[in-house]
C-alpha cells in the first residue's frame, strides 16, 4: 500500500503536535462544500441502525442506485468504497498483463502487485499535457488484457469524452478496461457524460460516494459492469462490505434527487470559479506552472531550484497540507497537487506560494 495519498492528516498532525482539525487539507480531493445539506443530521438521527448488522448484499442500496442511474439492478455492485473494488477486480477478471495509464492513483498498481499480477504503465508526458492521443493508446493497450484508466485522471485533472473512452473499448473488445470514474461529478456540465448505461460488455465502471459528498469516512462505492461480468466479480465480494450507516446515508442521497443534483451543480460553479481566480493570482509566478484541470484539484510544476518537499515542508510550517507528487510513476520532486477549497483558503494558498518566490 503506498503511503501518500493525500489526506494523511493523522500523521501529519501528531508530527506537528495538533489536532487533525488545526491543520488546512488541500491534499484530500473533497468536496470544498462539504456533504450535501441535511445529510449529517440525518446520520446523526439514524445512529442507532449500527446496533444492527447491515444488508449483507446492500441489495437496497443496489436497487436505489441502479434507479437513479436507470439501470438494470443486475449490473451495479456496492462495495466499501470504490477502493474495495481496485483490489478485487484483477482476481476476477484472472488478469495476466495489465497497462495502466498514467501517471495516476497507485492504487491501480498496488492491486496487480497484491495478486503477482504482471502490469506496465503507458505514461502521458508533459508536453502532450498528460493527456495521450486516444488513437496511439489503442495501439498501446495491444497484448494486454486489462487496461486502467482514471477519467479524470488524478492527480492531472485531464479528461477523455466519453465518445473517446467508447471508441477505445470497441477498438479492443477482447480487452477489459476499467474506468475509474471517482471524480467525474466535479466536471463542468456537459463536457462529459458517464459511461454508465452504454452497456459496453468489456468495461467497468467505478463509481464513488466518497469525494463529492464528502463522505470518505463512510467508505461507499460502486461498480456497474454486464451481468456477466457482475456474475465473475461477485465471487469476490464480501459479505456486509458497506455499513449499515453507509447505506442509510446513500439511500438518503438517492432518494433526494433534485437536492442532491442542485448540490452538485453549485459544487462545480464553485469550482470552475476557484480554479479561475486561483490560476490569475497565480499567473505572475514564475516558479510554479498550473496545468488545466477539469476537476476539483489542480496539478502544478515548480520550476528551476523549487522542490515539491522543500515547498510541502514550508507550507506545514503554517499548517497548511498540499499534495507532494514525487511519488507518482511518471512524475518528480518538481509537481505537487492543489485541492482547492474555499476562496479564502485558496487566496491565502496562494499568497503563501508567492512568498515562498516562486
Amino acid at each position: 500500500m503506498l503511503n501518500g495519498h493525500g489526506g494523511n492528516i493523522y500523521d501529519i498532525a501528531h508530527r506537528l503536535g495538533c489536532l487533525p482539525s488545526d491543520i488546512i487539507d488541500m491534499s484530500s480531493n473533497v468536496n470544498p462544500l462539504g456533504p450535501p445539506p441535511g445529510l449529517i443530521e440525518f446520520l446523526k438521527d439514524n445512529l442507532n441502525v449500527i446496533t444492527a448488522l447491515p444488508e449483507v448484499d446492500s441489495n437496497l442500496l443496489v436497487l436505489s442506485f441502479a434507479k437513479r442511474h436507470g439501470i438494470d439492478p443486475a449490473t451495479v455492485l456496492a462495495g466499501n468504497g470504490s477502493t474495495q473494488f481496485i483490489y478485487s477486480i484483477p482476481p476476477a477478471l484472472g488478469t495476466k498483463r495489465a497497462l495502466i495509464l498514467g501517471p495516476t492513483y497507485a492504487d491501480y498498481a498496488d492491486a496487480c502487485r497484491l495478486h503477482n499480477i504482471h502490469f506496465e504503465y503507458f505514461i502521458a508526458q508533459e508536453s502532450q499535457a498528460f493527456k495521450a492521443d486516444i488513437d496511439i493508446i489503442k495501439e498501446q493497450v495491444n497484448g494486454f488484457d486489462t487496461v486502467f484508466i482514471c477519467n479524470p485522471n488524478n492527480p492531472t485533472g485531464t479528461l477523455y469524452t466519453g465518445a473517446e473512452i467508447e471508441s477505445l473499448c470497441r477498438a479492443r473488445p477482447s480487452t477489459y478496461f476499467v474506468i475509474d470514474e471517482s471524480y467525474l461529478p466535479f466536471v463542468a456540465s456537459g463536457d462529459h457524460e458517464s459511461l454508465i448505461g452504454r452497456g459496453l460488455p468489456n468495461i467497468i465502471i467505478l463509481n464513488s460516494m466518497s469525494k463529492i459528498f464528502r463522505i470518505s469516512g463512510l467508505r461507499i462505492g460502486f461498480l456497474i459492469a454486464s451481468k456477466s461480468l457482475i456474475e465473475s466479480l461477485t465471487r469476490y465480494a464480501l459479505p456486509w462490505s458497506v455499513n449499515a450507516l453507509a447505506q442509510a446515508g446513500v439511500q438518503y442521497l438517492m432518494k433526494h434527487k433534485a437536492e442532491v443534483s442542485a448540490f452538485i451543480d453549485q459544487t462545480k460553479e464553485l469550482i470552475e470559479n476557484e480554479k479561475n481566480r486561483f490560476a490569475e493570482k497565480l499567473k505572475s509566478a514564475a516558479g510554479i506552472k498550473l496545468f488545466t484541470s477539469t476537476t476539483s484539484f489542480m496539478l502544478a510544476k515548480l520550476i528551476n531550484r523549487h522542490r515539491a518537499d522543500e515547498v510541502c515542508q514550508k507550507l506545514l510550517e503554517d499548517r497548511i497540507l498540499i499534495r507532494n507528487c514525487s511519488n507518482f510513476k511518471g512524475l518528480s520532486n518538481h509537481f505537487i497537487r492543489i485541492s482547492l477549497k474555499n476562496s479564502e483558503t485558496n487566496s491565502m494558498l496562494a499568497r503563501k506560494l508567492l512568498g515562498l518566490s516562486l
